[in-house]
């Protein structure tokens, strides 16, 4: 097997084929009427975002408690299938009280390169009952304020996807930066993508992060919150990470690994002066 950097990036071309080709999908069952598209995958899509993102994640436009990915599945199988694509939708079933809803896309990993890459690749030690998948996860009691905007995906074929406008896609990865749950290993991807936000001088959809920040209890409902609390809050964040596990996680989604080096808190800590 090739070297395992070289082939989890190899891999990654197959999972980003798998989730354009999602994306049409649901968009031809009508899912887009009800969800917006967020995340990291989405600042790539869309946004010019150099790193790869392995899920992708929704939004209801509306809370709605009652949401059921099953509405969909048929339809958007259905899509797939006139792809050529031997994939298939399962839903995993809730297993606690939470707010998000998962599926997987699925497929063999050998006959969806064949599809997917009829010219060959580095792939030959693809064993023949491999399986590759990309989650899928909707919000179904999103916090307000969030904006979206209708973009052109072009490939395989053109459709519109409502996707979060980039200062609402900005607010989410704070949230995430400030209140993700790294457990054992830091989550370098939502360091990369702050510093590609900070870079374009994207500014922040404020009521939203502020209504996520108190929806998940990362601040209560009698603070107060405003730019200045939002940039001591990413000071005392970022003087608590552990670079050397953030750069570990990040490299194998990323093209050249010297974005990440340098990475320490002084760093970060001056990327938050800039937030607009």
């Amino acid at each position: 097997m090739p070297g395992d950097s070289e082939y989890t990036k190899d891999m990654n071309r197959v999972k980003e084929s798998i989730q354009a080709c999602t994306l049409y999908a649901l968009s031809r069952s009508g899912f887009f009427d009800n969800a917006g598209f967020y995340g990291g995958a989405a600042l790539r899509l869309f946004h010019g975002l150099d790193r790869f993102s392995e899920g992708l994640d929704f939004s209801l436009l509306h809370p709605d408690v009652g949401f059921r990915f099953e509405h969909y599945i048929p339809e958007a199988e259905r899509q797939l299938s006139s792809l050529g694509l031997g994939l298939n939708i399962s839903v995993k079933e809730k297993t606690f009280d939470s707010t998000k809803r998962s599926a997987f896309v699925k497929g063999n990993t050998k006959e969806l390169i064949l599809e997917l890459f009829p010219d060959g690749g580095p792939f030959d030690d693809v064993f023949k009952e491999d399986t590759v998948k990309v989650k899928m996860e909707v919000d179904v009691d999103p916090p307000p304020f969030a904006r979206t905007e209708p973009k052109l995906l072009m490939e395989p074929y053109p459709v519109m996807i409502e996707v979060y406008d980039e200062p609402s896609l900005f607010a989410g990865k704070l949230h995430a930066v400030l209140c993700r749950a790294w457990k054992n290993r830091v989550k370098g991807r939502d360091l990369y993508d702050f510093m590609f936000y900070v870079g374009r001088g994207t500014k922040v959809n404020m009521p939203h992060l502020e209504a996520r920040l108190r929806q998940t209890g990362c601040i209560d409902e009698s603070s107060p919150f405003d730019s200045a609390v939002l940039r001591e809050l990413l000071r005392d964040r970022f003087a608590g990470i552990d670079y050397d596990s953030a750069r570990d996680d990040v490299v194998d989604f990323i093209a050249d690994r010297r974005m990440v080096e340098s990475w320490c808190p002084e760093m970060f800590i001056q990327m938050a002066e800039r937030i607009r």
